[in-house]
């Protein structure tokens, strides 16, 4: 019982009440720059099309698959930010 109190009094200063805060922040983050990172990759990648599409039209299909890319980061800031979400549990004490 005793090494139950102990453990509960070593986490409970480990943990302060403004940790759900932090970590919500650190997913929302995670969602905001993944997705900024996926649209400005998008579209780069889109000029680089239409350029190509210009000058060699027969590689525009090569062409997309930076914009599948692209599409994939933002994909995964979204899982990432899911993940962290569901680990932020509430402060006890």
């Amino acid at each position: 019982m005793q090494a139950a109190q102990m453990v509960s009094e070593v986490f409970g200063e480990a943990c302060p009440a403004s940790a759900p805060f932090f970590g919500y922040m650190g997913a929302a983050a995670a969602l905001i720059f993944a997705n900024l990172g996926a649209a400005y990759g998008t579209a780069k990648s889109g000029v680089g099309i239409c350029s190509m599409g210009v000058m060699h039209p027969g590689l525009i299909m090569k062409s997309i698959i930076p914009v599948v890319m692209a599409g994939v980061i933002g994909i995964y800031g979204f899982i990432i930010a899911v993940v962290v979400g569901t680990k932020i549990k509430e402060p006890t004490g």
